[in-house]
């Protein structure tokens, strides 16, 4: 039987339109894993007519994985511009988060020689800054994981090699409140900004 991602609890992400720019949306090698990359829409656009807009707010470069029959999401990576859209987070995964799950956002703009912890929503997000990388390469350097290792495991087995790694982190940083996560947080870059029209 294949697994489907209705089988998992990515299934009403994806009912709501939720999952998009998908380099991967389907089983990884692991038995039972279905794996996601790519991004998390989080507060979608008005729509007009039967347009398709991009979402307003959305978790970027997501890496998930999540196993069959199981309500709740495992492992989770993203990007967010502001640390402010880990509420957003939490309310769009809403049952689906864990309170044994291992989430990593990385927000730009957060402090970059700082790393917390933030209760939310029944989870634990471990929150840090993006160093001008990508979260699979931030990913790889905090779980110390090998690029070149990796280098020939397709899409999939690189999913598996973060989320294996992932799920074992045991490291623990400064706990902070939602609320004083919003106080500390710096202004939000225009990604848009000097880009040619």
């Amino acid at each position: 039987m294949t697994l489907s991602i209705q089988d998992t609890a990515f299934a009403r992400l994806e009912a709501e339109g939720r999952l998009f720019n998908s380099v991967l949306k389907a089983p990884t090698h692991k038995a039972g894993r279905f794996g996601f990359r790519g991004d998390l829409a989080l507060k979608f656009q008005a729509k007009l007519a039967d347009e398709a807009r991009p979402p307003e707010i959305a978790c970027e470069q997501v890496i998930a994985a999540a196993n069959a029959g199981e309500p709740q999401i495992g492992f989770l990576c993203g990007f967010l511009l502001s640390f402010e859209s880990l509420k957003l987070v939490a309310e769009v995964l809403g049952e689906a988060l864990s309170p044994q799950g291992k989430y990593f956002l990385f927000c730009d703009n957060i402090d970059l020689s700082k790393r917390y912890q933030v209760e939310y929503g029944g989870a634990t997000f471990y929150v840090l800054p993006i160093d001008e990388a990508t979260v699979y390469n931030e990913m790889l350097e905090l779980l110390y994981l090998e690029k070149t290792e990796l280098k020939r495991l397709d899409t999939a087995g690189k999913t598996d090699a973060v989320t294996e790694r992932a799920l074992a982190f045991k490291d623990s940083f400064p706990k902070i409140s939602f609320e004083e996560g919003l106080a500390l947080m710096g202004p939000v870059r225009n990604p848009y900004e000097n880009r040619p029209v």
